[in-house]
């Protein structure tokens, strides 16, 4: 499976992932201290429905578009907060096509104490990135493999941090070792970082024994978040999203329990899928998003 930003923008997948992410960005400012946001594949920053290369929002009518028709009956605040990101994107653009990645909506919600540093490799996506970041002046683009980022900016001044692991999966198995070496090199550098890694639910010959590998190994709190749409061994191009949260937020998978639900019934139109919020570590009684 080959997963690009911009042809996937928008879908159910990209859906449940901001969701979260602006979740957890919310967690961490119930403190008043400021923290580092840190995404190591950032992609462009903001999309265009319309445009050839999302095939004209082929993929959002099934995501983002059937959320946004539901907005009037939404009942979890986190689906909310996401419909009113969105909408103050296209008001600022004047574009009712626009669309955000994960670091305009990091940059959107971030306070003054608080910073982003969004790493993006490709040249051509890094610099449509920079132009989505220009009017933000406490989050910043670097054309810079985001791993190999990982040890400048860790530990960071704010002793606190956030970050969001979303490779493209181009070799899923490989890739997937890569975020299990990238969470021991953060949580080395600082044990209390919140870290959210996005993974595709296609194949569970590479996906079980991963997540298994982890709740047997990792040494920190880690919850397992899933939506999927179709069967999960169905021989669609993607069945669901994932998304594993490393030191989640206290009685976060409560909270991701309702949206999730509310968004499995809301995209899941042939009612073959399903949702989870599974403890692969389980929880201690400290909140570190607050931390």
């Amino acid at each position: 499976m080959r997963y690009r930003h911009g042809f996937h923008a928008g879908n159910f997948a990209d859906v449940h992932k901001h969701v979260t992410l602006l979740a957890l960005l919310r967690a961490m400012q119930r403190k008043d201290k400021g923290f580092l946001y840190l995404d190591t594949h950032a992609g462009a920053g903001r999309y265009d429905l319309g445009a050839a290369e999302t095939h004209h929002g082929a993929e959002a009518r099934s995501g983002v578009t059937a959320v946004l028709n539901a907005a009037s009956t939404l009942e979890a605040e986190e689906l909310s907060d996401y419909v009113a990101a969105i909408g103050a994107l296209r008001s600022a653009l004047g574009d009712a096509g626009a669309y955000p990645g994960s670091p305009w909506l990091a940059a959107y919600t971030l306070r003054p104490q608080d910073r982003g540093v969004c790493c993006e490799i490709v040249p051509a996506e890094c610099r449509a990135l920079e132009r989505a970041l220009g009017g933000w002046r406490r989050v910043r683009a670097e054309c810079a493999d985001g791993y190999q980022r990982l040890p400048a900016l860790l530990p960071p001044r704010e002793r606190r941090c956030l970050i969001l692991i979303d490779p493209p999966y181009e070799q899923p198995s490989a890739e997937l070792e890569q975020a299990t070496h990238a969470i021991g090199d953060a949580l080395a550098r600082l044990a209390n970082a919140v870290i959210a890694v996005w993974y595709p639910i296609k194949d569970e010959r590479a996906l079980g024994p991963w997540l298994q590998r982890l709740e047997q190994h990792l040494a920190a709190p880690a919850l397992s978040l899933e939506l999927w749409i179709y069967p999960r061994d169905s021989r669609v191009s993607l069945n669901g999203s994932g998304l594993l949260i490393v030191n989640p937020p206290y009685q976060f998978e409560q909270r991701a329990e309702q949206w999730q639900g509310e968004l499995q019934r809301l995209l899941d139109k042939s009612r073959h899928g399903g949702s989870c919020a599974r403890w692969l570590v389980r929880e201690s009684d400290v909140d570190h998003a607050a931390r």
